[in-house]
């Protein structure tokens, strides 16, 4: 099986490892097999694939499209090392407001998975990143929303005190200032 999948804190989260295969030319992986991906409960039919670059300091998000356009997310980076984090924002959720955050590097070769009813940021540890991430449904503006990097209710602990963000990013709402109609 060239995947490993390991649920997270909150079980709907999952890490994915992809096995490398090496050798003295350099190595090869799978990064997406529908197949095995559906075995192991991401039975998602990805639209879209983005592209990001990014510099030292970096934050971007926390992100989320409401439905009926809500966004599962498949990501991986490229190059460098980010701390990414997902928000469970699904109002009926027992992990409501929780989040989850790891590093992901491109050296490990691990994909992180977030469903629908999550909302994505992640901070670029390394000088540069290259990150690329598969999505559900196409970017539709009108139902482009976000919360705050740095909501003390939610309590992220992000390993940068003093990101670069958009003026998008820093102008977001709090978790709880969103009405529940933007929440899943």
């Amino acid at each position: 099986m060239p995947f490993k999948f390991e649920h997270l804190d909150i079980p709907d989260l999952m890490l994915i490892t992809a096995q490398t295969f090496s050798d003295d030319r350099g190595y090869f992986l799978e990064t997406y097999k529908h197949s095995e991906f559906a075995d192991n409960g991401i039975d998602v039919n990805f639209l879209q694939d983005n592209f990001s670059h990014s510099t030292h300091g970096v934050l971007r998000g926390l992100h989320f499209q409401k439905e009926p356009n809500a966004q599962a997310k498949l990501v991986k980076v490229l190059r460098g090392a980010i701390f990414d984090v997902a928000v469970d924002i699904r109002t009926k959720s027992p992990t409501y407001g929780q989040w989850v955050g790891l590093n992901l590097t491109d050296r490990e070769h691990q994909m992180f998975y977030i469903p629908e009813g999550f909302a994505h940021g992640f901070c670029v540890l390394s000088d540069e990143v290259d990150f690329v991430y598969k999505v559900s449904s196409e970017f539709a503006p009108d139902f482009d929303f976000g919360i705050s990097w740095n909501d003390s209710e939610i309590g992220i602990k992000w390993p940068i005190e003093a990101p670069q963000l958009s003026f998008k990013d820093a102008n977001l709402p709090s978790l709880s200032d969103l009405g529940n109609d933007v929440l899943s």
